[in-house]
C-alpha cells in the first residue's frame, strides 16, 4: 500500500462518485491550474477531473485524443485541468498519489504523468505502488524521489486545499465536469460531438 495520508483525504473529501452539481465553476486561471493550448483563445474549456475516476479515464481514452488534436494542438481553445478527489478509498488513494506524482514531475511532464495514470488506472487500483512507480520511472524519477514525493504532507495538504476550493467556490463535486466559457455542462461523460456543440455555442 502507498504510504499516503489517505485517511485525511477521506475524512475531508465528502464527495460521492455519483454526485452531480450544476454550480457556476470559475474559468479564471490560477497559479495552481495546469493548462494547454492558447491562453489567449476566445474559448476556455475547464475540466475538473480525477485520475482515480473511471468515467474520467473512459473520456480520456475515447474522446481526449481527438479533442486535443482538434482544439488544443491547433490553439483554438485554452484547456485548463483542475484536480479533484472523488469516489471510494482506492480511487482517492490513486488520485492523491497520482496528482502528487504529476506535480513532482514538473509542469512540462504533468500531462504525460496524468495520461499514463489514466491509461493504467485499473492496474493502479490493483497494484498502486508498482503501477505509479513505473509511471514515475517513465518520466525520469528515481525510487527515492518517488517515495519522497508521495509522502510529502505539505503537498498533500496543498492538493486537498485545491480540491476544497473547487468544491466550495466553484461548486463542483462530480467528475468529470466540463465548463466552457463559464457555462457548466451536465457532469459526466460527454462525446466529442457534444463538446463541439458547446464550444461552437461559446463562440469558437
Amino acid at each position: 500500500m502507498l504510504r499516503m495520508r489517505v485517511a485525511v483525504a477521506m475524512a475531508l473529501v465528502m464527495f460521492g462518485a455519483a454526485a452531480c452539481s450544476k454550480g457556476g465553476a470559475g474559468t479564471a486561471l490560477t497559479q495552481d491550474d495546469m493548462d494547454q493550448g492558447n491562453a489567449q483563445a476566445k474559448v476556455t474549456v475547464v475540466e475538473y477531473a480525477s485520475v482515480g475516476c473511471p468515467v474520467c479515464a473512459k473520456w480520456q481514452k475515447e474522446v481526449y485524443p481527438a479533442f486535443k488534436a482538434k482544439y488544443i494542438d491547433s490553439n483554438k481553445i485554452h484547456y485548463v485541468f483542475r484536480e479533484m478527489l472523488v469516489g471510494q478509498g482506492p480511487e482517492i488513494a490513486v488520485a492523491s498519489a497520482g496528482f502528487l506524482l504529476a506535480r513532482c514531475a514538473g509542469k512540462d511532464k504533468y500531462f504525460a504523468v496524468t495520461d499514463a495514470i489514466f491509461t493504467s488506472q485499473q492496474q493502479a487500483f490493483e497494484a498502486p505502488r508498482e503501477t505509479l512507480q513505473n509511471v514515475a520511472k517513465s518520466v525520469g524519477m528515481t525510487d527515492d524521489a518517488f517515495n519522497k514525493c508521495i509522502n510529502d504532507d505539505k503537498a498533500m495538504q496543498a492538493l486537498q486545499d485545491r480540491v476544497d476550493h473547487h468544491n466550495r467556490d466553484d461548486h463542483v463535486n462530480s467528475t468529470p465536469t466540463f465548463v466552457i466559457n463559464g457555462k457548466s455542462l451536465e457532469p459526466g461523460y460527454h462525446s466529442l460531438d457534444e463538446i463541439d456543440a458547446a464550444i461552437k455555442a461559446a463562440g469558437a
